[in-house]
């Protein structure tokens, strides 16, 4: 059981979650994520770490609602217990000196973007820093993002702040005037998809993080299977992250859609229960 002991609503629908778990702070590293299941009948839900508070054995988890259990998770209160956490899963994102980092996120995605902008900034890197959302009130974690950044990019679909333009027009910003030497992206997968497609351009190596469906997160399940330069990879046990410009972004995203009647059927049945 793992307490929740900060809440706090970035948006409608992104709630930042604070939980107790002082074995999974003290080990995790930057691009883990953790299986949460919130009572022992619920379905496991793969939920990247976002920050970590090793003295107050805490990590903190960024949720948007989407579907039954994210709606269940959000409406938990401070003082409610998860039923299990478990974590830290996949691997961690390989930290090095590349030079001038281009980190692009997307919506909820710089949620696991920002340990990695953290990790790479103390590694002695400039970090160029793209945050991307359709409105001004879905960029999230922008001051944390910014204490890491040399530069912080903003980009609206719709203007209302920053730059008005998606992800991609900020990347060519960068790409047009300096050399990039690694691209990090994370966000929705047609997001990531795209911001691949413009670094193989450039040819400038780029790591995306996947958000496929899980279930197990052992890797035994099979669900969240990818094809990574034309073999099946399982994004629980050997990723999440991946090199961008192998990913089959187009059979990813047909798999992700799987599930979309029997998702829809299962919330109607939820918001009509409440």
């Amino acid at each position: 059981m793992n307490k929740i002991v900060e809440k706090e609503f970035f948006s409608e629908n992104v709630v930042k979650i604070v939980v107790e778990a002082p074995e999974i702070a003290l080990s995790r590293k930057p691009g883990n994520f953790v299986i949460v299941r919130l009572d022992d009948k619920g379905e496991r839900i793969p939920l990247t770490i976002s920050t970590a508070d090793t003295d107050k054995g805490t990590i903190t988890l960024v949720v948007q609602r989407i579907g039954v259990s994210s709606y269940k998770l959000a409406a938990m209160n401070v003082g409610d217990y998860i039923h299990d956490v478990v974590g830290p899963l996949g691997h961690p994102t390989h930290i090095y000196k590349a030079g001038t980092v281009l980190a692009c996120g997307g919506g909820v995605g710089v949620a696991p973007l920002l340990p990695i902008v953290k990790a790479f900034k103390e590694a002695g890197n400039r970090v160029v820093s793209v945050l991307a959302a359709r409105n001004k009130d879905l960029i999230i974690l922008e001051d944390e993002i910014r204490k890491y950044s040399d530069e912080v990019i903003i980009m609206t679909d719709d203007g209302s702040y920053g730059k008005k333009g998606v992800v991609t027009v900020g990347m060519e910003e960068v790409i047009a005037r300096e050399k990039v030497d690694l691209a990090i992206a994370i966000g929705p997968a047609i997001m990531m998809k795209f911001c691949s497609l413009t670094t193989l351009k450039y040819q400038i190596p780029t790591v995306v993080s996947l958000n496929t469906i899980m279930v197990d997160g052992t890797g035994m399940c099979g669900a969240c299977r990818v094809k990574v330069d034309g073999k099946t990879r399982f994004v629980c046990v050997d990723g999440p992250e991946f090199d961008a410009h192998k990913v089959d972004f187009n059979e990813m995203l047909q798999r992700m859609g799987c599930y979309k009647e029997q998702e829809k059927e299962a919330f109607e049945k939820y918001k009509n229960a409440l």
